[in-house]
């Protein structure tokens, strides 16, 4: 049985919807109703993109409201999933060289291993900027897509590891050492899932507003030794 068991917990969507939960319950109602009958609470997990322009916070609202209303008032837990962070933070990397191998692979000082393993463990593909300077001009150019744009490249990490890389990217201009490799909406993995895998350095965490750009936190070798 299920003595000594007050709640239960699925985690069944990612950057859904509120109609993707309406199903989703009615699957859990179908197939555990005696035991939610007997729970104090319930978590429906994380996945739900509240923060989305067309997300349907009405539906939600009204879905947990009736599902409380047929549970004796059940404790409903939401988890706070990438919607409280979402469109959120970028990493800024630097092409430090550019090699060949098959084809070409610009290397950066930013890992996908170290820096962005959801990258590769989901795997997920980040939007990317390119920011180089001509004459002294700043120009940035929105990634085209895999083999979309006149150049391609791998991007590669500066580990050991063999897989610290992903693509390709391509652009409409070829990329040369130095210019900036903006990762965007970084905001939710980033900072919680980032490690010193090899020595490599810790990204600098700032702040950009109305105020200007701040650094808030660079790290040290201090920090790399004090970790584990």
């Amino acid at each position: 049985g299920l003595e000594g068991v007050s709640g239960l917990h699925f985690h069944t969507h990612c950057e859904q919807n509120a109609d993707a939960l309406c199903r989703t319950l009615e699957h859990v109602e179908r197939h555990f109703k005696p035991y939610l009958e007997n729970m104090a609470w319930v978590n429906f997990g994380g996945g739900h993109h509240i923060t989305r322009s067309d997300y349907d916070v009405n539906l939600l609202i009204q879905t947990i409201k009736d599902f409380k209303e047929r549970y004796h008032d059940i404790e409903v837990i939401l988890e706070p999933g990438e919607a409280i962070g979402w469109q959120c933070g970028f990493l800024i990397a630097s092409v430090i060289d550019i090699v060949q191998n098959d084809q070409e692979i610009a290397i950066l000082d930013a890992s996908f291993s170290a820096h962005m393993p959801d990258c590769l463990e989901m795997p997920y593909r980040p939007s990317i900027l390119k920011v180089s300077v001509e004459n002294d001009e700043e120009i940035i150019e929105v990634e085209k897509g895999e083999n979309q744009g006149a150049f391609s490249y791998f991007l590669g990490g500066p580990t050991c590891l063999a897989g610290d890389f992903m693509g390709s990217f391509s652009f409409e201009t070829p990329l040369k050492r130095g210019d900036k490799i903006v990762f965007q909406d970084m905001l939710h993995y980033t900072i919680v899932k980032n490690n010193s895998f090899n020595g490599v350095p810790l990204p600098s965490l700032a702040k950009l507003d109305q105020q200007g750009f701040k650094i808030l936190k660079n790290f040290s070798y201090e920090d790399y030794k004090n970790r584990n």
